[in-house]
């Protein structure tokens, strides 16, 4: 996954009551495995906050997935729905959590990927 280090936390903001916000959940799922974690200075959607892109495992892109990307990911709960997805093999091989639907931008008017 990749994830704008520049909006990452911008969501809850100072609210969010975990020590290092968003970008800790993100670090902690990359620890544990479920997803690569890549950070970028900026992934263009600046005004969405907290942009997450969910790439394909290899078995997604093997079925022709394509990477996801999501708006306002932030918090335990939604931040654990994005772990079950991608531990369950995310993109390509299932559908996102109904959780995680609202939260998804469509980039097919921009012809925008993040590169598999």
């Amino acid at each position: 996954m990749t994830a704008c280090s520049l909006c990452v936390g911008e969501t809850l903001g100072e609210r969010d009551p975990l020590a290092g916000g968003q970008l800790t959940r993100l670090q902690d799922l990359a620890g544990r495995g479920v997803a690569d974690l890549q950070l970028s200075e900026c992934l263009d959607e600046c005004e969405r906050g907290d942009v997450v892109v969910a790439r394909p495992s290899p078995e997604g892109r093997r079925l022709a997935g394509r990477p996801v990307w999501f708006e306002r990911l932030a918090g335990d709960a939604l931040t654990h729905d994005l772990a079950d997805w991608l531990a369950g093999g995310g993109p390509g091989v299932l559908p996102p959590p109904e959780s995680l639907v609202p939260l998804q931008i469509d980039r097919t008017q921009r012809g925008a990927d993040v590169p598999d």
